[in-house]
C-alpha cells in the first residue's frame, strides 16, 4: 500500500501517512477481540504503547493487567480489531482489522520488537498486528475530552512488585483469561 495512498473519511482526503500521524498523536486506544465461543474482549490501552511499523503492520506493548484476554484469545482466533478516537479536532474514528499474533518474553522476537518502545515496567507481551483493512468513519458523536496526563498507577505498582513478583502475579492471575482459555504466558515460542 503506497505511503501516499488516498482514503476518504468524513468527506475529506486523507493520506495513510495522515493516519499514521494521526495514531502516533492518540493517547489512548482500544483493542477488541474474541474466540469462537468466548465473551468479547474490549480493552482500553495508553501508555505510549503503539507504534506503526509499516503501511501493513503494527506493534503495541501489553503492560501486566488484572486479566490476560487479549493473549488468550489471539492464540485462538487471531483477528483483532484496534480502534482510535479523535477526542480533539477534527472528529475521526480510526479501525485497523487484522490478524495478530502475541510475542512472550521468552520468545526470539521480543528483544527486536521490544526494542520500539520506551521501557514500561511491567511490559508483559507485545502483539503483532498485520493489517488487513484500515477503516475510518466520522466520529461526529465522540466528545472533546482533554488529556491531562498518564495515571502512574500501573507503572508504580509494577517496579514495587518487582520482576520476581510480576511473574508469580502472572501465575496466580494471568494464566488463563475469565473463559478458561490458556494464556501460555510462561510459553517459549521461538
Amino acid at each position: 500500500m503506497p505511503d501516499r495512498e488516498l482514503l476518504w473519511a468524513n468527506n475529506t482526503k486523507l493520506f495513510l501517512s495522515d493516519l499514521i500521524e494521526f495514531i502516533s498523536q492518540q493517547k489512548v486506544f482500544f483493542v477488541g477481540t474474541a474466540t469462537t465461543d468466548s465473551r468479547v474482549n474490549v480493552s482500553p490501552k495508553g501508555m505510549d504503547s503503539f507504534r506503526v511499523l509499516n503501511n501493513n503492520r503494527a506493534i503495541w506493548l501489553n503492560v501486566t493487567g488484572s486479566g490476560n484476554e487479549t493473549s488468550a484469545h489471539v492464540q485462538q482466533d487471531p483477528r483483532m480489531t484496534i480502534m482510535f478516537c479523535a477526542f480533539e479536532g477534527p472528529p475521526l474514528i480510526l479501525r485497523l482489522y487484522g490478524t495478530a499474533k502475541v510475542i512472550h518474553q521468552n520468545d526470539n522476537d521480543w528483544q527486536d520488537l521490544y526494542g520500539h518502545f520506551n521501557p514500561l515496567p511491567g511490559a508483559r507481551q507485545i502483539f503483532d498486528l498485520s493489517i488487513e483493512l484500515v477503516q475510518t468513519s466520522c466520529g461526529m458523536a465522540v466528545p472533546y475530552l482533554d488529556y491531562s496526563g498518564d495515571r502512574d498507577l500501573l507503572s508504580d505498582w509494577a517496579e514495587k512488585k518487582g520482576d520476581e513478583g510480576l511473574k508469580q502475579y502472572w501465575e496466580e492471575k494471568n494464566q488463563f483469561s475469565i473463559d478458561n482459555i490458556p494464556t501460555n504466558i510462561f510459553a517459549k515460542n521461538v
